[in-house]
């Protein structure tokens, strides 16, 4: 989590990790800060002169502030007999040698690192003892502590960047530092404890240093790392010139100053902001699940296909083998997909062979009665699924006895449109699909397959079929917080998406593709359910009214480039191509102000009188259905395409 702390906690936080010696200089700072106010910067220098003051007096040895005990050797000498006390043995008593790993000394007094140092057998060992070790001792999100023999310095951690001539790549824990981004396991890094961390991406980060700019390269994203470096030795190989000199460290090229550094302790530091334009604001993770959520929830299996395909507009520029993969980085986990789509482990069930042509065989069943009516006084709803294709009509229903009358429009449709007949269709055997719609069939020449009751898997792809189109309305309706009664509407949207969708018994290819021959675009899809700025005609506001008004996207029309809104101060329906999606707000982002009476409201339909479901039932609305749709519109299927497919 990223919280930050006003600068009074900060220096109180500090003030607290000091120990009980150090309890008299905490009362007399807390006593004299000026208004009572502890700042960190007056917590620091107070610190820091204490630590000086103590060092000067010889109080101790080593500063109690430090937590850690010092490995290496102190570059004061100060007095061997002091050192060599009689107490030595009883102060060392529980102390692990980290030389030789036994207890009773340290490593400085260990006796069989002379031993190896006079056979010349230890002398790398030596050298790295011989130099100073600087400890972090308390670090936390924000800034951290280092210890540096008696000396304790305060660096701030976020903007700070520590200059490293040891360090062979360029790092941060920052990820939101980085220009470009590439997420991806890229192997692990030794830091300097003979730790060892994963590194879980890479890209550029650009700085600004007093106007210049600075570009580091392949900077390694190392979670675990609590410093930012920059290693010498990369901008050295990319032309730059490193100096130090005199506690300053300065990057130049050619004639031209880059960054400069101070230094602090043993470690040399640069602050420096980091260019936020340059800051990368796509991420691929992001835009696949907006592309999940524009798809009404699709299984990963069918983004990365879609992604393969490069039928995805936003990822198209990406290469692939950047994307999460499913199985080291899956998508993350959809409370939405949870609430609709959760159930138990299925059985293995046989596979169904597919007909060679379009209409040989139609699949088709009914669902309901729902709980709730739709908009337009719907409890249930027929499909009707071509096998070969694979491709979905779906038509909303008021009673049941209306299904032959919408198999005629279908029937009708299809061989208009293809130029094919239909041959067979299989139902099972509901009342519904009895008496007049057999007869139907017999004078059209269309075999009628029905199944033995009680036998649903024989009709298999309509049933699962019913299921997959619940699960997905239960998706759209949880996310878009919108009433039940708006499933029809999620019906229509979940069928058009889905015949968009890659599908397995057809080799990973797309229904409608199957069914037209023509090229598909998903450029036109939006999340269902989403805040939308409509804009209002010039002839519908006066000069001074807002030239646009917040809806609900509640789906797509059949005019190109149409869309179907809901107004949910009005309580309208808005069909206009002219609107801005705000993809990540659902209806309860948008206040309910009431606006002033409009003059024109012939493109609105009223909700208490005509159907919201779809423009193309016309059993759900048989009578008002003329105030904005024309009777030949009627018969449109709802997942056949349409202008905005196209």
């Amino acid at each position: 989590m990223n919280i930050k702390f006003e600068e009074e906690i900060h220096g109180l936080w500090v003030l607290g990790k000091l120990s009980d010696s150090w309890e008299i200089f905490r009362t007399s700072l807390s006593n004299s800060a000026p208004n009572g106010i502890l700042s960190m910067d007056l917590v620091k220098s107070s610190v820091l002169n204490e630590e000086m003051r103590r060092k000067s007096q010889s109080s101790f040895v080593q500063s109690d502030v430090l937590v850690t005990e010092r490995r290496g050797r102190s570059k004061s000498k100060g007095s061997r007999g002091n050192s060599r006390s009689k107490s030595k043995s009883d102060r060392f008593a529980n102390v692990e040698c980290h030389y030789c790993h036994e207890k009773g000394h340290i490593k400085k007094y260990c006796r069989k690192l002379k031993r190896d140092s006079k056979n010349h057998k230890g002398k790398e060992k030596k050298n790295d003892d011989e130099s100073d070790t600087d400890t972090i001792i308390v670090a936390t999100e924000n800034f951290y502590i280092l210890s540096n023999g008696d000396v304790v310095n305060l660096a701030i951690q976020q903007s700070s960047w520590v200059i490293d001539s040891g360090a062979s790549v360029n790092a941060t824990s920052k990820g939101q530092f980085f220009a470009s981004y590439t997420p991806s396991d890229f192997g692990s890094v030794r830091m300097g404890n003979d730790g060892s961390a994963n590194v879980v991406g890479i890209g550029d980060v650009h700085l600004n240093r007093n106007g210049s700019r600075l570009i580091l390269k392949n900077v390694k994203h190392i979670s675990d790392i609590r410093m930012n470096l920059i290693s010498t030795g990369k901008l050295d190989d990319e032309g730059f010139c490193n100096t130090f000199d005199n506690g300053i460290w300065k990057l130049t090229k050619g004639s031209i100053v880059i960054a400069r550094g101070h230094k602090f302790s043993s470690l040399y530091y640069m602050d420096a902001k980091i260019i936020d334009s340059d800051i990368n604001t796509v991420n691929d993770e992001v835009n696949i699940e907006l592309w999940h959520k524009r798809l009404s929830h699709m299984s990963e299996k069918g983004l990365k296909i879609l992604t393969k395909k490069n039928h995805l507009p936003d990822l198209k520029s990406t290469p692939l083998n950047h994307l999460p993969d499913l199985k080291s980085t899956p998508l993350k986990r959809c409370p939405h997909c949870l609430a609709g789509k959760q159930t138990r482990v299925t059985f293995k069930s046989s596979q169904h062979s597919r007909k060679p042509n379009v209409l040989e065989l139609v699949h088709s069943n009914v669902c309901g009665p729902m709980k709730t009516k739709s908009l337009g006084g719907a409890l249930y709803f027929v499909t009707f699924t071509d096998d070969h294709s694979r491709k979905i009509w779906v038509y909303t229903l008021k009673t049941k006895d209306q299904v032959l009358q919408v198999f005629k429009q279908f029937h009708a449709s299809v061989e208009r449109e293809t130029g094919e007949k239909l041959k067979c269709i299989r139902t099972d055997n509901g009342g519904e699909y009895c008496g007049p719609f057999d007869e139907y069939c017999r004078n059209h020449g269309i075999r009628h397959q029905k199944t033995p009751p009680k036998t649903p898997q024989l009709n298999g792809i309509a049933e699962r079929l019913n299921r997959t189109l619940v699960e997905r309305v239960r998706c759209l309706l949880s996310e878009s917080q919108l009433p039940q009664s708006f499933w029809g509407e999620a019906l229509n949207t979940v069928v058009h998406v889905l015949n968009l969708t890659p599908c397995v018994p057809l080799g990973s290819e797309v229904p409608n593709r199957i069914w037209s021959g023509k090229d598909i675009s998903y450029s036109h899809l939006r999340v269902f359910g989403c805040k939308a700025f409509v804009h209002v005609p010039k002839d519908e506001r006066s000069k001074l009214d807002a030239k646009t008004k917040p809806c609900v996207f509640l789906g797509y029309g059949q005019d190109e480039f149409g869309y179907r809104l809901y107004d949910p101060v009005k309580k309208k329906l808005i069909r206009s191509r002219d609107v801005v999606f705000i993809e990540d707000q659902t209806i309860a982002d948008i206040e309910k102000i009431d606006e002033p009476n409009s003059k024109h409201s012939d493109t609105r339909i009223d909700l208490s009188s005509t159907s919201l479901t779809s423009p193309s039932t016309e059993i759900e609305d048989e009578i008002q259905n003329e105030q904005f749709f024309d009777t030949d519109e009627s018969s449109e299927q709802v997942g056949a395409e349409d202008s905005v497919q196209e």
